[in-house]
């Protein structure tokens, strides 16, 4: 699933969930990263992205309300603790948003497992489709912490699905997509709770950093290369003669020699 388009994803999972069996739909849900949805808060107003992490059923969690839509009394909170902290952390994660994507959507999850608690970011910016282009970059970074006295360790999971579509008289019909997945783990102090959001922050911007470094100098450099071998702006004419004359010169400092 992660070698097909992104943009298809949705589409092949559903296909793909008509044919197992219905107990392994949950866990099948899980395991597969899909482009994140916006969807308004009902109380607020405020978009916020609906994924795997914030859903309980057929219902999702708005961080901005603390509540469900559809309405969900049972559904899973997160602890006191752990919603101060969620609320502090979309505070800065919609800063961070607006500072380096000039736009889009961002959500922050928390939740509790064995003897720590996850932390999901995510982050997603739409193209306004100007000059025939459009696409879509989605970031989901998930983190486990454990807290060992005064210190944390952090274990983040981050993917990024990108595509990007072109439809112009120049550059014709083209279709770049795909996604990665990178994983690391780093120790920080923590003298106060607040710092959590320091040091998750600093971790998503660094591998965020990474990452976008790679698609452009992995990814699309490399498509770069071989377009530019497969399509040549010259003539045909003009590269055979630029050929011959450079053996035309190989040849005659090889008789100097």
């Amino acid at each position: 699933m992660r070698r097909l388009p992104p943009q298809h994803v949705e589409e092949n999972l559903n296909k793909l969930l008509d044919l197992v069996h219905p107990d392994l739909v949950d866990d099948l849900l899980s395991a597969i990263d899909q482009p994140l949805k916006v969807r308004q808060c009902v109380q607020t107003g405020k978009d916020y992205l609906i994924c795997d992490y914030n859903r309980d059923g057929d219902s999702y969690r708005s961080p901005w309300s603390n509540e469900y839509d559809p309405a969900l009394p049972d559904g899973a909170m997160p602890s006191p603790t752990l919603r101060k902290l969620e609320v502090a952390a979309n505070d800065a994660f919609d800063t961070y948003r607006e500072l380096y994507y000039e736009g889009g959507v961002s959500s922050v999850y928390t939740f509790d497992i064995e003897e720590k608690f996850a932390v999901v970011v995510l982050i997603k910016k739409v193209g306004d489709g100007v000059r025939r282009m459009k696409g879509a970059w989605d970031s989901i970074h998930v983190f486990e912490v454990q807290e060992r006295g005064r210190n944390a360790y952090y274990k983040l999971t981050s993917t990024v699905m990108l595509y990007m579509i072109t439809d112009t008289q120049a550059a014709g019909n083209m279709n770049l997509s795909g996604s990665m997945t990178r994983q690391v783990e780093q120790d920080y102090p923590v003298d106060d709770p607040s710092a959590h959001i320091v040091n998750i922050g600093r971790m998503v911007e660094d591998q965020e950093s990474k990452m976008r470094h790679s698609l452009q100098e992995v990814y699309f450099g490399k498509t770069k290369d071989i377009v530019n071998d497969l399509r040549s702006i010259t003539s045909l004419e003009e590269t055979e003669r630029r050929n011959k004359l450079q053996q035309d010169l190989v040849g005659r400092l090889m008789q100097r020699q």
